[in-house]
């Protein structure tokens, strides 16, 4: 023993990458740094730096809002590095490519702990599948979808925290439903003993006008207030856990915390461009 530094194996495996060499030490293979994931710890930094500042700015607590990584379309590389760096949520839009990078994150790091989020459009030949699979859904907009999934939903796992996705924009292409039918959607999902009621999710018009951002994500706030003044006969206990505003993507998430965002969804910001992908 001279008390010097055993060397790290996984950091000997990058430095012979980065030389081109295509021996990898067994031990390290796991560790070495994906396609795409150059810089990642960087923007990482820089999107919670951009959330704590949004935050302190409209007089909250950074830790009130949580970082959703929307990792549609990119790989379980890219999500293990991601959480080798301490994300631990990630979001998906798609059931089939959710589905196979689970399993591979699963097999590969199974103490990782992560936390999985469907935030797409909800066919209801995949709810089944989600019901099983993820442990939010944020994009209920039918009270059709949130029988399903209360009835699929497994009593080995926790319920199933849910959103109701609000259309806040008026746009004929987007999905959610209308903010007068949200109360509906809303008791469907309390009525299923194995959903969780959590709050509302939107996705309103992208603009650059920082005032239309602000008067539509404060639209999706009054209706999860609307919900908690309508729920508070019949369904009282599910106002409990009514805390959350899913909302702000990369563009606009200081807007969307300045009217009380808990969950923002960012992609681009954090992973960059963004591979096509085939849906399933």
């Amino acid at each position: 023993m001279n008390g010097s530094p055993s060397p790290d194996p996984a950091r000997a495996a990058l430095r012979e990458h980065d030389a081109g060499e295509r021996v990898v030490p067994s031990e390290a293979r796991e560790r070495v740094v994906p396609p795409g994931a150059q810089g990642l710890a960087g923007r990482l930094a820089q999107l919670r730096a951009r959330i704590d500042a949004a935050a302190r700015c409209a007089g909250r607590d950074p830790d009130s809002v949580k970082l959703l990584a929307v990792s549609k379309t990119f790989d379980a590389d890219l999500v293990l590095a991601l959480a080798e760096l301490g994300q631990r949520a990630f979001g998906e839009n798609y059931v089939q490519e959710a589905v196979a990078k689970m399993d591979a994150c699963r097999d590969r790091r199974p103490e990782a702990g992560l936390e999985w989020h469907f935030i797409g459009p909800i066919q209801s030949n995949k709810t089944r599948t989600i019901a099983e699979r993820f442990d939010w859904v944020h994009s209920i907009d039918r009270e059709k979808i949130a029988t399903r999934l209360g009835e699929q939903r497994p009593e080995s796992l926790p319920p199933l925290d849910c959103c109701v996705q609000v259309n806040v924009s008026g746009e004929a292409s987007k999905s959610g439903c209308a903010p007068e039918d949200a109360p509906a959607v809303a008791r469907a999902i309390a009525a299923q003993p194995r959903l969780k009621l959590r709050g509302v999710m939107a996705i309103p018009e992208p603009t650059e006008d920082l005032a239309l951002q602000r008067m539509r994500f404060a639209a999706a706030r009054a209706v999860l207030q609307g919900l908690r003044d309508e729920l508070a006969g019949d369904h009282a206990k599910a106002i409990v856990t009514l805390d959350t505003l899913s909302m702000g993507m990369s563009a606009d998430l200081e807007s969307a915390v300045a009217e009380g965002a808990t969950i923002v969804r960012i992609g681009s910001a954090l992973f960059g461009h963004r591979p096509r992908i085939v849906a399933g």
